[in-house]
């Protein structure tokens, strides 16, 4: 068998298994959720992980704001599980910024995501959340290259100028 071969069932073989171990890992974010949802609202924040690792964080809250239950989950690969933040429950959560000093010994990926919970728990309870579309590939390349567009041609009158 030429190596070609090998090769392709090889990238195959990891997409399908990059594939098996994502669905697991969202049935595993589905199972949290649903139990924290049958302890009250939830809070999600995330923040997205490019390069550096994806965090996400949920925070099961009452009425009054109180975080009966929260959890991470922070990973560069599908095998991240989430795990109990017990230092929060019972915290208040309108309070759940970057200067609390709770939130100010966790790592700033974390940090990033408990505010953007926060943020998000504020808003839809003052009932102003709109939820972001985000931008399609193609429709962020066409945005890029009308800002390329309008730099070079800021550039350009500079220099007749």
């Amino acid at each position: 068998m030429s190596f070609i071969y090998l090769f392709g069932a090889f990238v195959v073989g990891a997409y399908l298994m990059q594939v098996v171990l994502g669905m697991k890992q969202i049935k595993h974010f589905n199972q949290t959720y649903q139990e924290l949802r049958r302890k009250g609202k939830v809070a999600i924040g995330r923040r997205a992980g490019k390069i550096k690792a994806g965090t996400i964080v949920l925070f099961a809250v009452d009425q009054q704001g109180k975080i009966l239950d929260a959890r991470k989950m922070q990973g560069v690969t599908v095998l991240a599980k989430f795990h109990t933040l017990s230092a929060y429950i019972g915290e208040d959560i309108h309070y759940m910024d970057k200067y609390h000093p709770l939130v100010r010994q966790e790592n700033k990926l974390i940090q990033q995501a408990m505010e953007n919970a926060r943020e998000i728990y504020l808003r839809v309870e003052m009932g102003n959340y709109q939820e972001e579309q985000p931008l399609s590939p193609l429709a962020g390349t066409k945005v890029q290259l009308q800002l390329w567009k309008n730099q070079v041609q800021s550039k350009m009158k500079r220099s007749v100028e």
